[in-house]
C-alpha cells in the first residue's frame, strides 16, 4: 500500500490504493499539498484481482484526513464498491458524481449491500440515506471548488466519458498560491468506445500536464460496430435455427441496455423482412437490478446520443419494445430456466453477472451449458479468475467449468464479440492523447493487465516520439 507523501515532496502527487496493477479495484488519491487531497473512485477487487484475504482488501487503510472529496467517475462496482468502507472509515465529505449517475449510484450501492453486508431493509437504508445526503450531482464541463484557501486552490470538472450512462473523466485544476505554480490532472476513469449505442464519444480535454489513463484494452482493437452487430445476428439465429436460446452474461448496467438497443434494431429489420425467427424471438433480461437501470435510462433520454434521439422520434422504442420481457422474483426465475432449458422457444437471455461469477445466469449456465442447441455469447471483458473467462477459453475447445462445485462440461456454443466492450481500444486511448491541444508531459497507466499496460506504453512512446513529444509513461503498483 502507499504512503502520504513526507513534507520535502512536491506536489501533486499520486497515491494508487487499487486497479493500477489490475483491471479492478479502482481508487486513485491526488495529493495537491500537504493538507489537501481528493480520492478518484473507490472500487471493488473482483477475480484474480481480488487477494487471499479479500476482507483486507476491503480495509480502507490509508490516511482519509486530508480528503476534500470523492469523485465517482461511473457506477459500476469495481469503481465504487468500496464505498461503504469508506464511510465506515469515517469519511464524512462530498461525494461528487454527474446527475445520472447519482440516481443510478443508489441503485448498485442497495444491490451490493444485499450480497455483501446485509438484507437489513432498516440498515440499507440508514446507509442509502447517508450516502444521498454526501452527493453533489454535477452538471457536464461545470468548475466546482473544492478548496479555496490561502494556499490551494483547488477545482475539478466532469466530462462524458461514453462508457456507461452518467461516466464521466475528471479534470482537476490545482493553483498553488504559495509557489504559484498551476498544474491540470486528468483521470481518465472508464473511456468508452466511440459509436457505442446510446452514449456519445467522449472528446478529449484541451491540456493535461499529467494524464492517468485507463488500459483495459491498451493492447487490442475492436472490431467496427456493423461488424459485432452482424455477428450478433448470426449467434443469435444459429441457437434459434438449432431450437436453442442464446445466454447474454451482461452487467446489469451499460451493456444490458447497449444489447436491448441493438436487438430492437435486429428485431425490426428482421419483421420487416418476414424473417419469423425474429418476428418471434422473446428477449428476456433476468435481473431485477437491470431492470431497475433501464427504466432509469428510459428517463434519462436527454443524456442519449443523436442516433438514439432520431429512433426516438421515428417511433421506436429501444428500451421498451413488445418483444421484450423482465423476470423479477425467483420463482418465475427458476420456471423460465426450466422451461427455455427444455423447450425450442427461440429466446434471447440477458442475464447478470456479467462475468459468470454469481447471480442468475449461472443457473442458465448450468441447465444449458451441457446443450449443444444452446449458445452463450460473450459481449463484455472476462477478468481472470472468472467463470466466465474459463468457459469463454475452453468451451471452444469441449472443456469444462466448475460452476457451484459443480463440473459442467460445455458443449454449448460459446461466442466472443469484442466489438460490443464498452471500453475504448488501443487506437482509442491514443486518440485521447492526440486530440489534446497540448500533451501531458506524464502519462500514469491503470486499469489493465500487465501485457496491455506494456503494449500501450510502448504505443505512447512511439507516438510521443513521431510527433516530436517529451511523455514520461509510469507504470504505477498499487
Amino acid at each position: 500500500m502507499s504512503h502520504p507523501a513526507s513534507r520535502t515532496t512536491s506536489f501533486p502527487q499520486f497515491l494508487h490504493h487499487g486497479g493500477a496493477d489490475g483491471v479492478t479495484g479502482s481508487c486513485h488519491q491526488l495529493l495537491a499539498n500537504e493538507n489537501h487531497s481528493l480520492l478518484v473512485d473507490c472500487g471493488l477487487f473482483q477475480g484474480e484481482d481480488a487477494a487471499q484475504d479479500a476482507f483486507a482488501q476491503l480495509e480502507v487503510n490509508f490516511d482519509i484526513s486530508t480528503l476534500r472529496a470523492l469523485i465517482v467517475t461511473h457506477v459500476h462496482i469495481d469503481h465504487i464498491g468500496r464505498l461503504p468502507y469508506l464511510l465506515a472509515a469515517g469519511y464524512a465529505g462530498p461525494i461528487l458524481c454527474s446527475k445520472p449517475s447519482a440516481l443510478l449510484l443508489p441503485l448498485v450501492i442497495e444491490d451490493a449491500l444485499k450480497i455483501g453486508f446485509t438484507r437489513d431493509t432498516r440498515l440499507i437504508e440508514q446507509f442509502q440515506q447517508r450516502v444521498e445526503s454526501q452527493l453533489v450531482p454535477l452538471d457536464y464541463g461545470q468548475w466546482h471548488t473544492l478548496v479555496d484557501d490561502d494556499s490551494l486552490l483547488l477545482q475539478a470538472k466532469l466530462k462524458r466519458a461514453g462508457h456507461i450512462l452518467g461516466s464521466s473523466y475528471v479534470e482537476v485544476s490545482l493553483h498553488d498560491r504559495v509557489q504559484g505554480g498551476k498544474q491540470r490532472v486528468v483521470f481518465s476513469g472508464d473511456l468508452g468506445a466511440p459509436y457505442s449505442p446510446l452514449l456519445p464519444a467522449p472528446k478529449s480535454p484541451y491540456f493535461a500536464d499529467s494524464l492517468v489513463l485507463e488500459s483495459t484494452y491498451g493492447d487490442r482493437l475492436h472490431a467496427p460496430r456493423r461488424d459485432r452487430q452482424q455477428a450478433l445476428k448470426a449467434a443469435i439465429e444459429k441457437a434459434l435455427e438449432s431450437g436453442g436460446t442464446v445466454i447474454i452474461p451482461a452487467f446489469s448496467i451499460g451493456r444490458t441496455q447497449e444489447l436491448l438497443y441493438e436487438l430492437e434494431g435486429l428485431i425490426l429489420a428482421g419483421s420487416k423482412h418476414a424473417e419469423t425467427l425474429w418476428r418471434d424471438l422473446e428477449v428476456i433480461v433476468d435481473s431485477p437490478l437491470a431492470a431497475r437501470f433501464t427504466q432509469v435510462y428510459r428517463q434519462l433520454k436527454p443524456y442519449w446520443d443523436k442516433e438514439a434521439q432520431r429512433r426516438l422520434r421515428a417511433g421506436c422504442h429501444p428500451l421498451s419494445f413488445d418483444n421484450l420481457y423482465t423476470v423479477d422474483d425467483h420463482e418465475t426465475h427458476e420456471r423460465t430456466v426450466r422451461y427455455l432449458a427444455q423447450s425450442g422457444r427461440p429466446a434471447v437471455v440477458i442475464a447478470a453477472s456479467g462475468m459468470c461469477a454469481g447471480g442468475r445466469v449461472v443457473n442458465y449456465l448450468k441447465a444449458m451449458l451441457n446443450d449443444a442447441r444452446h449458445q452463450v455469447l460473450f459481449v463484455g471483458y472476462q477478468g481472470a479468475g472468472t467463470p466466465g473467462r474459463d468457459i469463454q477459453r475452453y468451451g471452444p475447445e469441449g472443456g469444462w467449468v466448475e460452476l457451484d462445485g459443480e463440473r459442467i462440461d460445455i458443449r454449448a456454443g460459446i461466442t466472443t464479440i469484442n466489438g460490443y466492450s464498452a471500453h475504448a481500444d488501443q487506437r482509442d486511448l491514443l486518440n485521447f492523447i492526440k486530440r489534446m491541444r497540448q500533451w501531458p508531459k506524464e502519462v500514469r497507466l491503470v486499469h489493465g493487465d500487465e501485457d496491455a499496460r506494456r503494449a500501450l506504453k510502448v504505443e505512447i512512446e512511439n507516438l510521443a516520439a513521431r510527433r516530436g513529444h517529451k511523455i514520461e509513461v509510469i507504470l504505477p503498483n498499487t
